[in-house]
């Protein structure tokens, strides 16, 4: 019998499982290729505070227009908490990425429930996207596609 308790009673206080976000940048064929700011953040679906998974902008420069500068040009990341945001955010921020696929892992410890996860890119002499990806904690993931700036995004 104690087992069976002790397995209960485990999986009824167990925090949420931590899930993997997978951000795929693609490869554009452009005559002058510069990397992305990228943000990702998660919103609760029924409305609330947004929290910050990661920023990937030019950490490295500084001078009179450090890398910051140009975060502004994350226009969704940006209203909904960025321009409040002391960078560079200790297991948040990072540097730029070249194309590829990254793996992400979401913040442990979040509450059940409904959320959206949005990924916004901006490139200099690019243009600027925003994926949105419902996604259920604990367990549920979700995939979506972007058409230019970002690839497939997948929470799992």
């Amino acid at each position: 019998m104690r087992p069976v308790y002790l397995l209960v009673a485990g999986a009824i206080s167990a925090p949420a499982t931590a899930q993997t976000v997978s951000v795929a940048i693609p490869q554009l064929k452009v005559a002058e290729y510069h990397r992305p700011y990228v943000a990702g953040w998660l919103e609760p679906a029924a409305g609330g505070p947004a929290r910050t998974v990661f920023v990937w902008y030019d950490v490295k420069k500084g001078g009179a227009e450090p890398g910051t500068k140009w975060l502004a040009d994350l226009r969704s990341w940006w209203r909904k908490g960025g321009r409040t945001m002391k960078l560079p955010a200790d297991g948040v921020s990072g540097a730029t990425r070249a194309p590829g696929t990254y793996q992400i892992p979401l913040p442990k410890g979040l509450a059940a429930g409904q959320y959206v996860l949005n990924v916004e890119a901006a490139r200099e002499t690019g243009g600027r996207e925003l994926v949105r990806v419902p996604i259920t904690i604990p367990g549920k993931g979700g995939t979506a596609k972007g058409s230019a700036e970002l690839g497939t995004i997948t929470v799992r």
